[in-house]
């Protein structure tokens, strides 16, 4: 397909909302969240013999046409052109995610996440990070502390880099443990610029994208994950549960996994999936 075959309104329907009257930051927060209601946050294209290009039409055809998801040059990259197209003053970055196993970053252009200008306030967008991703924008423009739900976030500054950082599932207020999640800066790119890495996510063992088969998207009361045989529910605190985080987990036998993808994600994949849940392998120790 071409640029001439994508459609706003289309992709719009896709994610359950309607063009904005006005490109306020509340029609930015709907946009956000409704994204991350309807679009899954997926690798699966590698684990079932196909590849990920960047050109625009082709993440259009994948995520609005066949209704699947994608990692976060894919989610991040289209959510960047239907804000441009909806005029919001739209800037992509390049950020570095901080491991859990290494405790070190991966490499710049590591993760793509996107900076919107409202009114001479900056926000920061991510509709393609998973479990620690925030549901609505965060604000450029404060280190305090941001709270979302029973989650809280603050973007703090040091040696020239922003860094994302959250409390996991509990809120401990601002002098509370914080862990990173990544680190960026507000130099502008493009999304031609991430498309090595893009290449490196689907074939380096040291990628989590290469070594485990994983759909994920949030829900109003909490997240849905596959990875590899195993399907994890997580409920966030509510009266019931007393504020406590939820999970259930329920094992998956292979013949199961194209029903449990077509009914609780609305995924449907054009070529046999092969499940995937490998050790991933230390990188270089490098950032």
């Amino acid at each position: 397909m071409t640029s001439v075959d994508m459609d706003v309104a289309k992709y719009l329907s896709r994610i359950g909302s309607v063009a904005p009257a006005a490109r306020t930051l509340d029609a930015l927060r709907s946009l956000h969240l409704c994204h991350l209601l309807s679009v899954p946050f997926e690798d699966l294209t590698v684990h079932s013999g196909g590849a990920v290009q960047l050109q625009l039409p082709l993440l259009y055809d994948k995520i609005v046409n066949q209704r699947r998801g994608g990692f976060c040059f894919e989610n991040n990259g289209l959510f960047s052109w239907l804000l441009r197209k909806l005029g919001f003053q739209i800037t992509l970055l390049s950020a570095q995610v901080k491991s859990p196993i290494t405790g070190c970053y991966g490499p710049p252009f590591d993760h793509l996440v996107l900076m919107v200008n409202i009114e001479g306030q900056r926000w920061l967008c991510d509709v393609g990070f998973g479990v620690p991703g925030f549901s609505v924008p965060l604000s450029l423009e404060t280190s305090a502390v941001q709270e979302q739900g029973h989650r809280v976030y603050r973007i703090r500054e040091g040696l020239g880099m922003h860094f994302l950082e959250w409390q996991k599932e509990e809120n401990r207020g601002a002098d509370g443990e914080w862990t990173e999640i990544y680190k960026f800066t507000f130099e502008p790119r493009c999304l031609e610029d991430f498309t090595e890495m893009c290449q490196y996510h689907q074939s380096s063992p040291c990628s989590v994208f290469f070594c485990k088969s994983l759909c994920t998207v949030l829900k109003p009361s909490g997240r849905l994950t596959y990875i590899g045989r195993r399907l994890i529910t997580v409920t966030f605190p509510t009266v019931e549960t007393k504020g406590r985080v939820e999970t259930t987990t329920r094992e998956l036998k292979d013949e199961e996994i194209t029903g449990v993808l077509a009914e609780q994600f609305g995924i449907v994949l054009k070529s046999p999936l092969i499940p995937k849940d490998e050790t991933i392998t230390l990188p270089p120790i490098m950032y």
